[in-house]
């Protein structure tokens, strides 16, 4: 386990009127997911908003405020400053602004370092992970140095937690989209989310739903407020939306940026118009239009409200088209890109994701593997209607923690499964015939363990093992499971292993 520094993250990015709030947002799913396997996360930031910075305070995380941007050299300062008090495992650098010269300066003072980089601009990178999650990365030629690993394309795309517990979501596609989402950016300083507004006005359609974001920087908002209230079709404005993840749910096409929000709603499934706002969106949105996952209507300043409005208008009324755009952003994004980097960053070699009912088949076959059923305490196959019914109850069971464990090649590799009762747990897992006896068992253990005892009152854990089963024994202890006695499950003797919390007993 890793010391309190090295379990520390820092996440150094700012936010503003002109510069919007994108970089923050991303780095707080890196936050989110690095926080998920036990660490501590902190902000330094020089951010604008306060809307913003309760919003990252709400996350369970740090924030510490930065009075100045590089290349003021006051940011550079006060950034080393912090890095020798906390002396963190990583830090995160997502800017456009953080020059060659400031990442040596943070490898130098002997800290870990992920630069997040959307376009290559710099000549030379210095960093331990270089992070780049739009479909054009590989297009690119980074100068790095020589141990910089490169997490390039939208497998890394980094999606908050808020958007986890809609995996899986199956959208419906109407005849009518009556339902139209409005996302512009945090802080929108151009103001397009008035020429949307504009476009609203030229709609015909009867029985038409907005619901208007308005971004924690975003100057403009009493303006837009006023403008809103003379719409003809049903409008409701949201100042620094904290259920954009509910609000994607609820659309049946947005109106966005070509920013980060891009990944959100392919992961959501939602079809979208997509403006380009700054020189970064540019590719991702001449992208994702050739993909046919956005509607691309290009730079936002050579397009008029009525032509907004005849586009989304086409799109209310094409069902086929939306449905196809749908499954395409699915496919692109599955919402584990943060799992991905983190499980990078801390040189693992598996993660665990939640069990979704897509698992079911996989689940029942691990199950039903003759090996697995030698040493479980019932030895009889499980029918399918019956594995089904037991599965829906594990997933509707808020003190059930049921993982997957994936290792480095995204490769299922078994399941891990803690029954939580008060301050103890039950653990048990099983793995894949074909990847036993590579270590994935005690290091899945280890991380299933940390996370039930930081998400839930558990203090011990048991796991109850048949006495002949060396080969489980054997993995327990490696997870550091200690021998504490017998006991009779289902009749049978079993070995009552036992891990405790640390600091506990």
């Amino acid at each position: 386990m890793a010391t309190s520094s090295e379990n520390t993250l820092v996440l150094r990015a700012d936010a503003g009127s002109q510069i919007g709030t994108g970089h923050v947002m991303r780095c707080l799913a890196l936050a989110q997911a690095w926080q998920a396997d036990g660490g501590r996360a902190i902000f330094v930031s020089n951010c604008e908003s306060q809307g913003l910075c309760r919003r990252v305070k709400d996350a369970g995380i740090d924030f510490v405020h930065v009075s100045s941007s590089h290349p003021d050299p006051e940011d550079l300062r006060q950034t080393l400053i912090k890095l020798r008090k906390l002396q963190p495992g990583w830090l995160v650098l997502d800017g456009y602004h953080f020059d060659p010269e400031y990442q040596r300066a943070v490898r130098a003072a002997g800290c870990s370092l992920l630069v997040i980089d959307d376009s290559g601009h710099w000549p030379e990178y210095h960093a331990n992970v270089l992070l780049n999650q739009n479909m054009n990365a590989v297009q690119l030629r980074y100068t790095c140095d020589p141990d910089t690993a490169m997490l390039l394309d939208t497998r890394y795309a980094l999606i908050r937690s808020e958007f986890h517990v809609w995996q899986g979501y199956q959208r419906k596609t109407p005849e009518i989209a009556r339902r139209i989402l409005v996302s512009l950016g945090g802080s929108d300083p151009a103001n397009l989310t008035l020429k949307v507004i504009q476009a609203l006005h030229q709609l015909r359609e009867t029985g038409l739903e907005a619901r208007i974001v308005i971004g924690p920087a975003n100057s403009h908002s009493e303006t837009l407020l006023q403008l809103a209230q003379g719409l003809s079709l049903n409008v409701q404005c949201i100042r620094n939306a904290t259920n954009m993840a509910e609000l994607m749910a609820w659309a049946d096409i947005a109106v966005s940026s070509a920013g980060s929000i891009c990944w959100e709603l392919a992961y959501m499934g939602l079809p979208s118009v997509a403006f380009i706002l700054a020189e970064n969106q540019r590719r991702i949105g001449e992208e994702l239009g050739k993909r046919g996952i956005v509607l691309n209507l290009g730079w936002h300043e050579q397009v008029t409200p009525a032509e907004i409005a005849q586009v989304v208008n086409k799109m209310v009324f094409s069902p086929k088209a939306r449905a196809e755009m749908s499954d395409r952003g699915r496919d692109l994004v599955d919402g584990e890109g943060a799992d991905r980097v983190v499980m990078r960053m801390r040189g693992q070699n598996i993660r665990l994701r939640r069990v979704k009912e897509a698992d079911a088949r996989l689940l029942w076959e691990w199950a039903n593997d003759p090996d697995v059923r030698a040493v479980s305490f019932s030895a009889e196959a499980i029918p399918w209607e019956a594995h089904l019914r037991w599965l829906a109850s594990q997933l509707a069971d808020s003190n059930c923690f049921f993982y997957i464990a994936i290792n480095e090649d995204d490769a299922p590799v078994g399941q891990i499964r803690c029954d939580v009762s008060g301050s103890e747990a039950v653990i048990s897992i099983s793995l894949d015939t074909r990847f036993r006896g590579k270590g994935y068992g005690a290091a899945a253990i280890e991380l299933a363990a940390q996370r039930v005892y930081q998400v839930s009152a558990a203090k011990l854990i048991h796991a109850y093992v048949k006495p002949d089963n060396q080969a489980s024994i054997n993995v327990f202890q490696k997870a550091g499971f200690r021998k504490m006695g017998t006991a009779l499950m289902r009749g049978q003797p079993a070995i009552d292993m036992v891990l405790r919390e640390a600091g506990e007993g």
